[in-house]
């Protein structure tokens, strides 16, 4: 159910041509690249800007089961989102079981709290963050949604994080950590379970979540897809959908694809 390597056998080539066509972008985009948002040697994020002041902001926060691949595999998704208008900003964190995996939510509210106070220097519009996610990105989405920034920082806004895209995301963390193959390297508490599991947390009181994974996915990623919305509600989470003919790894090339419907969906978002 949860080991989507084994699921996709031509997963590899997927990696392969994130980090190439990765590669092509940062060459082609330009931006900014390993811009510390902490102290911290994993906590740098990426910044590609967009060419007019004010724009709405994406924040991309890659997957990896919070123990794998980085924010450099992930620069492919910024192309087409640049060419709409928009600043597009991939932060690193650090990997399992080196930290916890509440050590990586608090990075991550680290990192859009300097997205907030700085990305205005690169043309972003700080009343505008959009956060998107992929599989455990997913879930750190969703967790940025619930996070009361207002109680991490006095300064931050309550609605810091205007909407959410998770894409494959994973809402309760009680079933992770009984997959011994993620297990092993979690090292997940029922504790942490508790304090890291968004469909276990109340709604926020702000914002929305689309929340898809593909059809193609295991049951229980299509579980955990609509178990967000069955936990916040409707008017937190809009819109589920299992989209069609897309399995864990092919639904993220979809995001960077111009008229698909995943893109719109995040199109959608930021100009609402």
């Amino acid at each position: 159910m949860y080991n989507n390597r084994a699921r996709v056998p031509d997963f590899a080539q997927y990696f392969t041509q994130w980090a190439d066509d990765s590669a092509a972008a940062r060459a082609t985009l330009g931006g900014l690249t390993d811009v510390s948002y902490g102290a911290g040697p994993s906590e740098t994020l990426d910044i590609f800007p967009a060419d007019h002041a004010n724009a709405p902001v994406v924040v991309f926060i890659h997957g990896g089961y919070w123990r794998s691949l980085d924010k450099s595999d992930h620069s492919f998704i910024a192309p087409a989102l640049v060419a709409q208008g928009a600043c597009v900003v991939v932060p690193n964190y650090a990997l399992c079981p080196a930290v916890t995996l509440p050590d990586i939510v608090m990075q991550m509210v680290k990192a859009l709290a300097w997205v907030w106070r700085y990305i205005g220097q690169w043309g972003g519009d700080p009343a505008r963050i959009h956060v998107a996610g992929h599989s455990a990105g997913g879930h750190l989405t969703a967790m940025m949604l619930a996070c009361q920034w207002h109680d991490c920082q006095s300064d931050l806004p309550t609605d810091l994080v205007k909407t959410a895209l998770s894409i494959s995301g994973l809402y309760e963390l009680d079933s992770v950590m009984r997959s011994p193959m993620l297990q092993s390297s979690l090292h997940l508490t029922e504790a942490q379970v508790l304090r890291c599991s968004p469909a276990w947390m109340p709604a926020p009181t702000t914002g929305s979540l689309i929340s898809v994974a593909g059809a193609l996915e295991s049951d229980a990623f299509i579980r955990h897809n609509h178990l967000i919305q069955e936990a916040w509600g409707h008017q937190r989470v809009p819109l589920v959908e299992d989209l069609p003919g897309l399995h864990h790894f092919s639904i993220v090339n979809e995001l960077a694809k111009p008229g698909s419907h995943l893109h719109g969906l995040l199109m959608q978002q930021l100009r609402a």
